[in-house]
């Protein structure tokens, strides 16, 4: 019966395998956007500024195996740093599950389809710019509210 229950669901996010973990992610893009921090209250504020490796029609990477090396401040989704995702948008699965809560139906585990999440509107899919397009000056006038 252990083997019919998804993986997502009969562990946690500490026990999942490489594999599992990179699963979980649905390919919405909201992670590869840029985010300004008020340096006063600390609130994070997500821009629709895409990371120049964002395949902005596909929200996947151009260069995964190597985005770090390519792209220095690139944030990698690790286990430990659980408390942190907090800046993580709410329809993320890793948010999700950290917070106990379930997949939702558009999730590509869950729907069989990794174009539902573009399909549900989840994704940055023909909503953002790369990051050569913008002055850094300018990113201030690229926050956007997701919904």
């Amino acid at each position: 019966m252990v083997a019919q229950v998804p993986f997502w669901q009969r562990k946690t996010l500490a026990q999942m395998s490489a594999e599992e973990w990179e699963q979980l992610c649905d390919g919405c893009g909201k992670c590869c956007l840029h985010k300004l921090e008020d340096e006063d209250s600390g609130e994070v504020y997500t821009t629709n500024i895409a990371c120049r490796l964002l395949n902005t029609e596909t929200c996947r990477c151009k260069d995964y195996l190597h985005r770090q090396r390519r792209v220095p401040d690139c944030t990698v989704l690790r286990v430990e740093d659980i408390p942190a995702f907090h800046w993580l948008p709410d329809t993320c699965a890793y948010r999700l599950l950290a917070q106990g809560e379930p997949l939702p139906a558009w999730h590509p585990l869950i729907s069989g389809d990794p174009d539902s999440v573009h399909r549900a509107g989840i994704s940055v899919v023909g909503r953002v710019v790369s990051e050569l397009a913008v002055p850094d000056d300018d990113y201030e006038d690229h926050i956007v509210h997701w919904v």
